[in-house]
């Protein structure tokens, strides 16, 4: 049996190779995010160790709707190899603090590909990418109020304890 043929991809090099980076940028998050809950989990904050899995894997499913998509589109999806993770954190607080840099991170990285694809009029990925702007708004708000309880709480005394309690019950909705 002959192997399926992709005549052409639609996608310009300059959008595969951007989409390819943003899959390693959602694989290192994701890995980020691994990070975080296994020290959360080794300084005995559940909560916030049972959020960052969960973070880590929404980072994985957006890797693989990037990946999936230049499938689609008849490119070159590449697994990235993912190094260098910080594993050692100072405090609590640095965890989260850490985990909203990523997210605005990402979303910077998913605007300079709607930049890109503007220019080369590739509505098609732009449409594609409104997903995820949906989803970084989210993502961000959440990181946001997870720091948001460290000033609200306070560290002192139970305090970290109290934050770890509330990480699990962040909700964002987008109806106002």
């Amino acid at each position: 049996m002959k192997d399926i043929i992709r005549i052409k991809s639609l996608l310009s090099t300059e959008i595969e190779t951007v989409l390819n980076q943003q899959i390693k940028k959602e694989a290192t998050s994701s890995s980020i995010y691994l990070a975080m809950a296994s020290w959360c989990d080794r300084n005995g904050f559940d909560n916030s160790a049972d959020y960052f899995f969960k973070q880590a894997e929404e980072e994985r499913q957006h890797q693989l709707k990037f990946y999936k998509y230049v499938l689609d589109m008849g490119g070159t999806a590449i697994s990235p190899e993912v190094t260098n993770i910080k594993i050692e954190y100072n405090s609590f607080r640095e965890v989260f603090e850490d985990a909203l840099d990523q997210e605005i991170s990402v979303t910077e990285s998913i605007k300079n590909i709607a930049g890109r694809c503007y220019k080369e009029q590739d509505f098609v990925t732009l449409e594609f990418l409104n997903w995820f702007f949906k989803e970084q708004r989210e993502e961000e708000y959440k990181a946001r109020r997870a720091l948001e309880l460290f000033e609200i709480i306070g560290e002192q005394g139970t305090g970290n304890w109290e934050i770890d309690k509330h990480v699990g019950k962040i909700h964002y909705s987008s109806e106002a």
